[in-house]
């Protein structure tokens, strides 16, 4: 072998072969379904994963399953075990690392553990989003951080999630949106105004219309025509038309046809549907995985 050629196979040996496609570990999160008036869990397949035995369960968020039994709520894991067991009046999914409750009528939250991480003292709040978390003192609303800390003043007549690092409120009748310092970054204008999500966000532009949607400048890129419209999730997002709800993608074109009696936004793959009084679930072609059931 000549000398050159030696050279090349040592600078070549000395290069990192390319590194392996990693499998995407399988979704394993589980999904509400109620079968004759009582609610279990499916896999995204359609199998049943924990039996139906609950009187009300919501789908599974950081692995665990908020249920009530018994006129109480609590938690189980991916087993049906329990795993904070039921005993608050209300109780919501975990988001991120708390979960809101209820206990003597005020709300508070707690950790994956059950324990108490804010006690509950407010008249009506929501879960955690980026950080901030909605929270009502008197008639109006406020954010507080996971310390409880109230970081933007309550002085909303209406306030929605912190997504994508803004929130939708109601200022003068009127809805805009803010940013986590409390500063008003879209002025308020709309009749009504949603979430934003892969940037956009329902809402009704004059006094009677429809729903439509907006760019974070506060542009229209979705002509208002939907009777109603909720913020995008996995490139889908539900509406609702003369004929019923169904799914449009983020040309605003429908992509899964107006059949339903309500429909929930996609997640982990699937999105709950109501037809009648029965409930379902549809994967993003639109196919049932979980006929609707009651």
């Amino acid at each position: 072998m000549n000398t050159r050629a030696l050279l090349l196979l040592t600078l070549l040996s000395l290069v990192p072969a390319p590194a392996l496609p990693q499998a995407r570990p399988a979704d394993d999160r589980l999904f509400a379904v109620v079968q004759n008036a009582r609610y279990g869990y499916i896999d995204r397949t359609g199998k049943i994963a924990v039996p139906p035995r609950f009187d009300y369960a919501w789908s599974f968020t950081e692995d665990l399953g908020c249920v009530s039994l018994g006129g109480k709520y609590g938690y189980i894991d991916k087993t049906g075990k329990t795993a904070i067991p039921p005993q608050f009046e209300r109780a919501w999914p975990f988001s991120e690392g708390l979960a809101l409750v209820s206990l003597g009528g005020k709300h508070g939250y707690i950790d994956r553990t059950g324990k108490t991480a804010i006690p509950p003292q407010f008249g009506r709040a929501w879960p955690f989003s980026e950080g901030l978390a909605r929270v009502a003192v008197g008639p109006r609303g406020g954010y507080i951080d996971k310390t409880g800390k109230v970081v933007i003043n309550p002085q909303f007549w209406g306030a929605g999630d912190f997504s994508e690092g803004l929130a939708p409120v109601s200022l003068r009748s009127r809805w805009g949106y803010i940013d986590k310092t409390g500063k008003v970054v879209i002025n308020p204008q709309f009749w009504n105004a949603g979430g934003f999500s892969e940037g956009m966000a329902p809402v009704i532009v004059k006094s009677g219309g429809k729903w439509g949607y907006i760019d974070t400048h506060g542009e229209v890129v979705i002509g208002p025509q939907f009777n109603r419209a909720w913020p995008f999730s996995e490139g889908l997002a539900p509406v609702e038309t003369p004929e019923g709800y169904g799914y449009i993608d983020l040309t605003g074109k429908m992509s899964i046809p107006a059949q339903f009696d309500r429909a929930d936004p996609f997640s982990g793959g699937l999105a709950r549907v109501k037809i009648g009084r029965k409930y379902g679930y549809i994967d993003r072609n639109g196919k049932y995985i979980w006929e609707p059931t009651e």
